[in-house]
């Protein structure tokens, strides 16, 4: 165990040791990798920071359920009962609100301020209500299945109109879906680009080094304790990017959430970007080292064996 921790520690100390000889090539590919990491990054970032407000949008969809004019209120609150069998039938839940015509119209007048107007109608001109919020639904699918339960609730004596608002959940979830894709292409794409970069640092670092190299063969070298620094130069180069892209990313949310502050003010909101949270953020930097590692694992195979 000890003799395998120091030749791990060598491995390490060569590898910055051989950096430090050329720190700007170095900080120069950290840059490159850093750009390339950024992307994907800040897309995560910005799909994680929406997650939860799409969640929380969806997890209570409403379906109004507009009772015919001359329907009499007796008929209209004995729908309570098959409205709930209804939701049993489709395993959902939901709080289950009766708006009678007159408390409507109430709302209505202090919403718009029409008291003149609506009163020389003479009649109240709004049909008794429910209103459903339903809990448990945060997909399309989901969003799907609410249209059958409105379709029934279509069905029951005495009800004019059903207004569903889930198309909007629909919507929210296939743009997120959209996104989910579009991101996952542009992390393998620049995936590459990243392996790509460490492959050709590695390759140059490799022919740097091949006098070195061949006369560590020659006093008996094994090819593992010859590699061993490449590959933790890869794995450090990674680490690096990945630190500098996380952290460029959580600069750039402070212009934006200036921006996104103004817009949200109209609707009331406070929502901000948030940087991602610290597991999140040591994943993405294993992720990062260990795309590095595997750029130094293919530049070393490739490059020492014509060394041999």
């Amino acid at each position: 165990m000890n003799s395998w921790l120091r030749q791990h520690l060598f491995a390490i100390n060569d590898a910055f040791t051989h950096l430090f000889k050329a720190p700007g090539g170095f900080a120069l590919n950290v840059l490159v990798v850093a750009i390339a990491l950024a992307l994907p990054f800040g897309g995560l970032t910005l799909i994680e920071n929406v997650r939860p407000v799409s969640e929380q949008l969806a997890v209570e969809p409403e379906i109004s359920i507009f009772m015919a004019l001359d329907a009499a209120r007796e008929k209209t609150t004995a729908l309570a009962k098959p409205i709930d069998a209804i939701l049993q039938q489709h395993h959902s839940t939901a709080t289950v609100m009766f708006i009678p015509r007159e408390d409507a119209l109430i709302s209505l007048k202090n919403k718009t301020g029409m008291d003149d107007a609506l009163t020389t109608l003479g009649q109240n001109p709004l049909p008794d209500a429910y209103v459903l919020k339903l809990t448990g639904f945060h997909d399309a699918p989901d969003a799907a299945r609410i249209d059958t339960i409105a379709a029934d609730l279509k069905a029951l004596p005495g009800v004019d109109t059903v207004q569903v608002d889930s198309e909007w959940v629909k919507r929210l979830a296939a743009l997120l879906g959209i996104l989910r894709l579009v991101l996952m292409f542009l992390a393998v794409t620049l995936a590459v680009v990243v392996v790509a970069v460490v492959f050709n640092t590695v390759r140059l670092q490799v022919l740097t080094q091949r006098e070195e190299i061949a006369v560590a063969k020659l006093v008996g070298a094994t090819d593992a304790f010859i590699h061993r620094p490449f590959y933790y130069t890869g794995a450090l180069l990674g680490l690096c990017a990945g630190g500098l892209a996380l952290g460029a990313v959580a600069l750039g949310l402070q212009p934006l959430n200036q921006a996104i502050a103004e817009f949200a003010r109209l609707y009331a909101s406070e929502f901000r970007l948030l940087p991602l949270n610290w597991i999140a953020s040591l994943v993405l930097l294993a992720i990062s080292a260990g795309l590095g590692l595997v750029g130094a694992l293919l530049s070393v195979r490739r490059h020492l064996a014509r060394l041999a």
